[in-house]
């Protein structure tokens, strides 16, 4: 290890940034926390932290990582917890101890957690209170011991009696956060893993270096001139890669993370006017429900100054909404998928231009972010000419590692396209090569992955469960109904007439995401097929649009 990547977490105010090779997830917090010591760091359900006291609770559970974790295994944390000031605290103690972490989400089911967990190989796992209820659930099964950090619980004998496999640290076992001992990070190692729906019923791993992840804060921090004066929303689940855009962006900088409890999101507007936010960070289907409720009357959110949406489509009339209702703001469509770390392409919102500029009642992606090139290419992976349509593959900087123990999904994403040297990403996203100086466009996927509610889904996932719990060969997923940035939900049809469809949703609930589940199975004798002999996805899509689904 190079001894300008030992120094760099030790940043101080006074020290020139070191270039974003030579720094880490961490670095950023790190000084920021010498530098804006008592500014606030975190505000979630009422609890406010200073930028010292944050890094004191995450020294605090690094420091128990490090002493009581058990040896061996990948250099990944993971960390059970969502919405608390321990969910964050756990994922800068993770950093801090030099590992990365391993996002779960309370909200999947207890199998889908544990799939992650056990894939992850990780040892030792950061649970809040409120999730600590769900350890058993959580851990039934799990054969290896592991070491789990309870850094809110005062007494944890009555869990440790349910989990004797496990060591279990509560409040009184955790080290001061003087017992902290920095060590280097590798910018080339994971800074995060993610899993994301995966089209063969497997979730893949998304393996995201701290290197791709300091290159995006860099542009993001620049471009918004982020200070220690501002204030950003949080409205991801850890899960969802955007909540390392609200993370990581703010601690840069010094500014304040507010986190809404729960219920709070159910009234977004109001949120933002009680917390005085002003960077404003969400999915289009936020948009969506706010102007439909009637949300986004003109001058409504004063206080923001970026009012950013990513993770699907952004529909033109949700744009216009916006920015009358925070006119002191600038409204960006941010574009990108997990591989390419968050957003690797912009477009800034202009009221009398950008209107032209959409396609198909979306807003453009616009443009790549420094460093980031862009190919939009045909099935050949050849790049199409100006104002044709195909695949965009970009490359750079934020290109991830690929994906966790599977070269072969790896190697299928990540290409070198002929007549380049360097790998690309392919996105499987249909989008129109820009002619001239106009902005790129989206037009769809080229595959059947859809979003909801800002969600990426595998369809084929979807179908994976559906058989498995069936059965049944003969099933397709579909999206329905449409929506202006997706679906709001997904539709299944079976070729089996006697299936129970009701046992069967209710067998597929313990193993997915709740929207992920099917609304609905119908049946049918047969599917039908296309002139290739597969499924025919567009006529089922026919059926749902004319209300005749299904034969039952």
């Amino acid at each position: 290890m190079r001894a300008d990547l030992l120094l760099a977490d030790g940043e101080t105010s006074a020290t020139p940034q070191a270039p974003p090779a030579a720094r880490s997830l961490r670095s950023g917090f790190l000084r920021s926390s010498e530098r804006f010591p008592d500014r606030p760091a975190l505000e979630v359900d009422g609890d406010s932290l200073t930028y010292s006291e944050l890094r004191g609770r995450a020294a605090a559970i690094a420091a128990t990582l490090q002493r009581r974790a058990l040896e061996g295994g990948p250099a990944l944390t993971a960390v059970f917890a969502a919405r608390t000031s321990t969910a964050f605290a756990g994922v800068l103690g993770v950093l801090l101890r030099g590992h990365g972490y391993v996002p779960l989400n309370p909200k999947f089911p207890a199998a889908r957690n544990r799939s992650m967990l056990e894939r992850a190989g990780c040892t030792s796992i950061v649970v809040d209170a409120e999730r600590a209820s769900a350890l058993e659930e959580l851990l039934d099964g799990v054969e290896r011991p592991l070491v789990i950090v309870a850094p809110d619980l005062d007494d944890v004998s009555e869990l440790a009696a349910k989990l004797p496999l496990h060591t279990l640290l509560g409040a009184a076992d955790v080290e001061p956060e003087s017992a902290w001992v920095e060590t280097p990070v590798d910018p080339d190692g994971i800074g995060y893993l993610l899993f994301t729906s995966g089209s063969t019923g497997q979730p893949k791993g998304v393996m995201v270096a701290h290197r791709n992840v300091v290159a995006f804060v860099d542009v993001m921090t620049e471009r918004y001139g982020i200070d220690e004066t501002d204030r950003l929303s949080q409205t991801f689940d850890l899960t969802f890669d955007l909540s390392a855009f609200d993370m990581f962006v703010a601690w840069d900088r010094g500014a304040c993370l507010c986190c809404p409890p729960e219920a709070a999101l159910m009234s977004p507007g109001q949120f933002i006017r009680d917390a005085e936010l002003s960077v404003w960070f969400s999915v289009p289907s936020t948009g969506v429900f706010m102007r439909r409720l009637g949300a986004l009357k003109p001058d409504s959110f004063p206080s923001l100054r970026w009012s950013l949406f990513c993770g699907e489509p952004l529909p033109a009339e949700v744009a216009k909404a916006w920015a009358l209702a925070a006119p002191a703001s600038q409204v960006e469509n941010l574009y990108g998928p997990t591989e390419l770390t968050i957003a690797c392409m912009l477009y800034r919102w202009d009221s009398e231009r950008s209107p032209q500029e959409c396609e198909h009642g979306v807003v453009a992606i616009g443009s790549a972010y420094p460093g980031m090139r862009t190919l939009v290419v045909d099935e050949a992976l050849r790049e199409v000419q100006p104002g044709e349509s195909g695949e965009l593959l970009l490359t750079g900087p934020q290109v991830t590692l690929g994906y966790w123990k599977d070269p072969e999904r790896t190697a299928a994403a990540f290409v070198v396209p002929p007549g380049e040297k360097v790998t690309f990403y392919r996105t499987g996203d249909r989008v129109r090569r820009p002619v001239d100086e106009q902005p790129m466009t989206y037009l769809g996927r080229v595959d059947h992955q859809i979003k909801i509610l800002g969600h990426r889904v595998e369809l084929g996932e979807v179908e994976a469960a559906l058989r498995d719990e069936s059965g049944v060969d003969a099933i397709v997923a579909v999206g329905w109904p449409k929506t202006e940035s997706g679906a709001n939900g997904i539709v299944a049809f079976i070729g089996d007439l006697e299936v129970d469809a009701t046992a069967l949703l209710e067998s597929v609930r313990s193993r997915l995401p709740a929207y992920m589940v099917p609304r609905r199975v119908h049946r049918l004798a047969e599917l039908p097929l296309n002139a290739n002999g597969k499924f025919d996805r567009r006529a089922l899509l026919e059926r749902l649009e004319s209300g005749n689904a299904a034969n039952d």
